[in-house]
């Protein structure tokens, strides 16, 4: 858009500001639009891996008519984490020493 000032004196053109670009194509609104949530879409609740069934049908091999508490259960589930720990960390150091990438029977 080009203005001309109708002065006889002096004429001059000006140039109309630059329009920045919206997302949603409205005159002047820079708010986002987003597409209506529909109810069937969920968002996927990310998987926490335990031991604990595992453990169930240990203590149901050992005990069949004993229970465990939630609470037992997370202490089991951390004692497994912290003992597959350790033996991943004695391997690797194992592998390390005998300069191998493979760990065998007998590096163990």
């Amino acid at each position: 858009l080009i203005i001309i000032s109708k002065n006889k004196s002096k004429t001059f053109t000006k140039m109309a500001p630059k329009k920045t670009p919206t997302t949603d194509g409205a005159k002047g609104s820079k708010t986002v639009k987003r597409a209506p949530k529909s109810e069937t879409t969920h968002r996927k609740k990310r998987r926490n891996e335990t031991f604990a069934i595992y453990i169930f049908k240990v203590l149901k091999q050992v005990h069949p008519d004993v229970g465990i508490s939630k609470k037992a259960m997370n202490i089991m589930n951390s004692f497994i984490n912290d003992s597959f720990d350790r033996i991943a960390l004695e391997a690797s150091k194992l592998v390390r020493f005998n300069k191998r990438r493979t760990l065998s029977s007998r590096e163990i």
